[in-house]
Parts: C-alpha cells; structure tokens; sequence
C-alpha cells in the first residue's frame, strides 16, 4: 500500500491544471462572471482488495442533477463543511455509509467544471478496510467499484457525443462491464490517469 501511496502522492504534484466538461467542445461560449458552485467528490481506492478499486455509484434517476450517471460519492461544500475535502468525505459516509475517519485522505486533484454549474474537486484517498455499504436510498441506486488498472489504462478512453440543448457535445468515456462512465466523471479519472503518468497528452 506505500508504494501506491506514494506513487499517487507524487502524481498530485504534477497535476496542476483543472478541468472542464466544455474542453471538447471549443465552440461553447461560457458566461463571463459566472459563478460556479464548489463541491468534492470521492476518489476512493480500495487497498483491502486483491486488487485496487476505484469506488463508483449510480445515482438515482429521480436526482434534479446528472439522474442515473455514474459518479464519485460526492456533492457541493455546505455551510458546514471546513472545504472540499471535508464535504467529500461527509457526502461518502451519506450517499453509501463509508465512515469519515476510514479513508486516508492523500490530495486532492484540480477541480473540474460541470456543465451544471459546479467546480467539483477530485479528493483520492485510499480505503484500506473493508465497510458495510449502505446506499442512500434517495441519491444513489447502486455501488460498485472499478479496477484502478482499468481507469488508468489510456486505451479505455474513448471520445463520444450526443446531442443536448440542441447541439452537438463531444465528451471522454471510459466504459467498464455493464456501466457506462462518462462526462464529469470519466474526465476526472483521465487526469488522475494523466497525473500518474498512463495518459499521455497532460491533465
């Protein structure tokens, strides 16, 4: 597990540049002086398992906010939270009952900007013991975890595109099994992949 923790440990210094949902899609205008809403999400790694895993829920389809994607456990800072790893780790133990004090908090990666208006911060921790998981009922339909090795092999990463609000989006894939992970979501694991030196191109 130290040689994991140090590896991520130095990939977080190299990674210095944020990220956007809009980065493939050069033709969009952003407001200027639009205010973004802060928030941390999870990047929990498994260390308990044969091998690493990256935790992920599918958040339920009754959410106002990305319904049924695959995501971090996560949501935005609230008036209580000291930052945005406090809110990560506060989110975790709410949306899927990982305890606060279990996963050990290694960085944080550049925020990413959601096309929903958030300024999401990656926080990559390790979870060296296993808990009982309980989704939160309201929030997330179901918890599951992906091969660290899957996330950071570049070859995984595809660009695809769908239509919304009447244009076309281009945005980064990285699929496993039956789940299908994109937008916010596979961005930010491509540039913890970039940070740890398996992408090539930067964060």
């Amino acid at each position: 597990m130290q040689g994991l923790k140090d590896q991520i440990s130095l990939a977080l210094g190299r990674a210095h540049h944020g990220t956007s949902d809009f980065e493939l899609n050069p033709e969009t205008v952003l407001p200027a002086g639009r205010r973004l809403r802060p928030a941390g999400v999870l990047l929990g790694i498994t260390t308990y398992t044969a091998e690493p895993q990256v935790i992920l829920t599918k958040r339920s389809s009754a959410l106002k906010h990305h319904p049924g994607q695959i995501a971090f456990p996560g949501g935005k800072v609230d008036a209580t939270d000291a930052d945005e790893t406090d809110a990560a780790l506060r989110e975790a133990w709410e949306e899927i009952g990982l305890p606060r004090d279990l996963p050990q908090v290694i960085g944080t990666l550049p925020a990413h900007e959601t096309v929903t208006g958030f300024l999401a911060k990656p926080v990559v921790a390790l979870i060296p013991e296993p808990f009982k998981v309980q989704p939160e009922a309201g929030e997330v339909a179901e918890v599951f975890s992906t091969p660290l090795s899957h996330v950071l092999e570049p070859e995984n990463y595809l660009v695809q595109s769908r239509r919304w609000r009447g244009q076309r989006r281009y945005f980064y894939v990285v699929p496993y099994g039956p789940y299908y992970i994109w937008g916010a979501t596979a961005r930010m694991l491509r540039g913890f992949a970039a940070a740890m030196g398996t992408e090539k191109g930067g964060v």
